[in-house]
Protein backbone atom coordinates (compact mmCIF):
# COMPACT_ATOMS: atom_id res chain seq x y z
CA UNK A 1 0.00 0.00 0.00
CA UNK A 2 1.58 3.31 -1.05
CA UNK A 3 0.53 6.89 -0.53
CA UNK A 4 -1.78 6.77 -3.55
CA UNK A 5 -3.69 3.88 -1.96
CA UNK A 6 -4.18 5.88 1.22
CA UNK A 7 -5.61 8.75 -0.83
CA UNK A 8 -7.98 6.76 -3.03
CA UNK A 9 -9.40 4.08 -0.73
CA UNK A 10 -11.42 4.56 2.44
CA UNK A 11 -9.54 3.72 5.62
CA UNK A 12 -11.51 1.23 7.72
CA UNK A 13 -10.61 1.57 11.37
CA UNK A 14 -11.75 -0.52 14.28
CA UNK A 15 -11.88 0.51 17.95
CA UNK A 16 -9.24 2.81 19.41
CA UNK A 17 -7.24 -0.09 20.86
CA UNK A 18 -6.81 -1.77 17.46
CA UNK A 19 -3.41 -1.70 15.78
CA UNK A 20 -3.13 -1.07 12.03
CA UNK A 21 0.18 -1.91 10.35
CA UNK A 22 1.92 -0.80 7.18
CA UNK A 23 4.61 -3.00 5.62
CA UNK A 24 6.92 -2.50 2.65
CA UNK A 25 9.11 -4.91 0.65
CA UNK A 26 12.13 -3.71 2.68
CA UNK A 27 14.00 -7.01 3.32
CA UNK A 28 14.87 -6.04 6.91
CA UNK A 29 11.20 -5.90 7.91
CA UNK A 30 10.68 -9.58 7.15
CA UNK A 31 14.13 -10.70 8.33
CA UNK A 32 13.88 -8.95 11.70
CA UNK A 33 10.09 -9.24 12.12
CA UNK A 34 8.87 -5.64 12.32
CA UNK A 35 6.54 -3.37 10.35
CA UNK A 36 7.46 -0.08 8.69
CA UNK A 37 4.78 1.76 10.64
CA UNK A 38 1.79 1.18 12.84
CA UNK A 39 -1.18 3.16 14.02
CA UNK A 40 -2.94 2.87 17.36
CA UNK A 41 -5.69 5.42 17.87
CA UNK A 42 -4.44 8.80 16.69
CA UNK A 43 -0.77 7.81 17.08
CA UNK A 44 1.37 6.69 14.13
CA UNK A 45 4.86 5.32 14.78
CA UNK A 46 7.30 4.90 11.88
CA UNK A 47 10.26 2.52 12.36
CA UNK A 48 13.81 3.55 11.67
CA UNK A 49 13.85 4.20 7.94
CA UNK A 50 16.88 4.15 5.68
CA UNK A 51 17.55 4.50 1.97
CA UNK A 52 16.75 0.89 1.05
CA UNK A 53 15.60 0.63 -2.56
CA UNK A 54 12.33 -1.29 -2.19
CA UNK A 55 12.66 -2.83 -5.67
CA UNK A 56 16.20 -4.20 -5.22
CA UNK A 57 16.76 -4.30 -1.46
CA UNK A 58 20.05 -2.42 -1.93
CA UNK A 59 21.04 0.83 -0.25
CA UNK A 60 20.54 3.88 -2.48
CA UNK A 61 23.07 6.71 -2.56
CA UNK A 62 25.83 4.98 -0.53
CA UNK A 63 28.01 8.10 -0.79
CA UNK A 64 25.43 10.77 0.15
CA UNK A 65 23.89 11.17 3.61
CA UNK A 66 21.78 14.02 2.20
CA UNK A 67 20.21 11.85 -0.53
CA UNK A 68 19.73 8.95 1.90
CA UNK A 69 17.93 11.28 4.33
CA UNK A 70 15.69 12.63 1.55
CA UNK A 71 14.76 9.06 0.53
CA UNK A 72 14.08 8.03 4.15
CA UNK A 73 11.92 11.10 4.83
CA UNK A 74 9.86 10.49 1.68
CA UNK A 75 9.25 6.88 2.79
CA UNK A 76 8.24 8.13 6.24
CA UNK A 77 5.63 10.45 4.70
CA UNK A 78 4.36 7.57 2.53
CA UNK A 79 3.99 5.37 5.63
CA UNK A 80 2.11 8.06 7.57
CA UNK A 81 -0.22 8.64 4.61
CA UNK A 82 -0.81 4.91 4.20
CA UNK A 83 -2.16 4.85 7.76
CA UNK A 84 -4.53 7.78 7.23
CA UNK A 85 -2.28 10.61 8.38
CA UNK A 86 -0.60 13.38 6.47
CA UNK A 87 2.83 14.98 6.41
CA UNK A 88 1.65 17.80 8.67
CA UNK A 89 0.77 15.22 11.37
CA UNK A 90 4.45 14.34 11.90
CA UNK A 91 5.40 15.70 15.31
CA UNK A 92 8.81 14.16 16.03
CA UNK A 93 11.78 12.74 14.12
CA UNK A 94 14.87 11.01 15.45
CA UNK A 95 17.87 11.01 13.13
CA UNK A 96 20.82 8.67 13.54
CA UNK A 97 23.88 9.58 11.48
CA UNK A 98 27.04 7.50 11.07
CA UNK A 99 29.55 10.28 10.41
CA UNK A 100 29.65 13.49 12.40
CA UNK A 101 30.55 15.51 9.31
CA UNK A 102 27.24 14.45 7.65
CA UNK A 103 25.09 16.08 10.36
CA UNK A 104 24.57 19.37 8.53
CA UNK A 105 23.57 17.60 5.31
CA UNK A 106 21.01 15.45 7.12
CA UNK A 107 19.66 18.58 8.82
CA UNK A 108 19.39 20.27 5.44
CA UNK A 109 17.43 17.28 4.11
CA UNK A 110 15.04 17.48 7.07
CA UNK A 111 14.41 21.17 6.42
CA UNK A 112 13.93 20.57 2.68
CA UNK A 113 11.49 17.66 3.08
CA UNK A 114 9.56 18.76 6.17
CA UNK A 115 9.42 22.47 5.29
CA UNK A 116 6.83 24.27 7.38
CA UNK A 117 5.97 21.15 9.41
CA UNK A 118 8.98 21.75 11.68
CA UNK A 119 8.63 18.60 13.83
CA UNK A 120 10.57 18.23 17.05
CA UNK A 121 13.84 16.49 16.36
CA UNK A 122 17.02 14.98 17.69
CA UNK A 123 20.13 13.98 15.78
CA UNK A 124 22.52 11.41 17.20
CA UNK A 125 25.94 11.18 15.57
CA UNK A 126 28.20 8.15 15.44
CA UNK A 127 25.66 5.39 14.85
CA UNK A 128 26.44 2.10 13.14
CA UNK A 129 23.82 0.28 11.09
CA UNK A 130 23.21 -3.22 9.73
CA UNK A 131 24.84 -2.24 6.42
CA UNK A 132 28.04 -0.20 6.08
CA UNK A 133 26.37 1.64 3.14
CA UNK A 134 23.71 3.11 5.47
CA UNK A 135 24.74 6.61 6.47
CA UNK A 136 21.51 7.75 8.11
CA UNK A 137 18.41 6.23 9.68
CA UNK A 138 15.33 8.25 10.65
CA UNK A 139 12.28 7.30 12.68
CA UNK A 140 9.18 9.41 13.22
CA UNK A 141 5.99 9.79 15.21
CA UNK A 142 2.77 11.40 14.04
CA UNK A 143 -0.53 12.27 15.67
CA UNK A 144 -3.53 12.22 13.36
CA UNK A 145 -7.04 12.81 14.64
CA UNK A 146 -8.70 12.74 11.21
CA UNK A 147 -9.65 9.10 11.43
CA UNK A 148 -10.24 8.58 15.12
CA UNK A 149 -12.85 11.34 15.28
CA UNK A 150 -15.16 9.56 12.83
CA UNK A 151 -15.95 6.30 14.62
CA UNK A 152 -19.47 4.93 14.23
CA UNK A 153 -20.32 1.43 15.45
CA UNK A 154 -16.61 0.65 15.91
CA UNK A 155 -15.87 1.31 12.23
CA UNK A 156 -14.93 4.43 10.32
CA UNK A 157 -15.08 5.03 6.60
CA UNK A 158 -13.24 8.17 5.64
CA UNK A 159 -13.80 9.60 2.18
CA UNK A 160 -10.81 11.15 0.41
CA UNK A 161 -12.24 14.65 0.84
CA UNK A 162 -12.07 14.29 4.64
CA UNK A 163 -8.30 13.69 4.80
CA UNK A 164 -7.30 17.33 4.55
CA UNK A 165 -10.01 18.77 6.79
CA UNK A 166 -8.32 17.96 10.11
Amino acid sequence: MGSSDAETHPVHLSPMDAVHKYNTPNPYEETFGYCRALRKGPFIFVSGTTAVDLATGKISHPDSAFEQAIKALKEIVTAVEALGGKKEDIVRVRMFVTHENDGNEVGRALKQEMGEVQPTAIMILGGKFVSPDMLVEIEADAVSFCCTMLYTNNKAEIPKSRYNQY
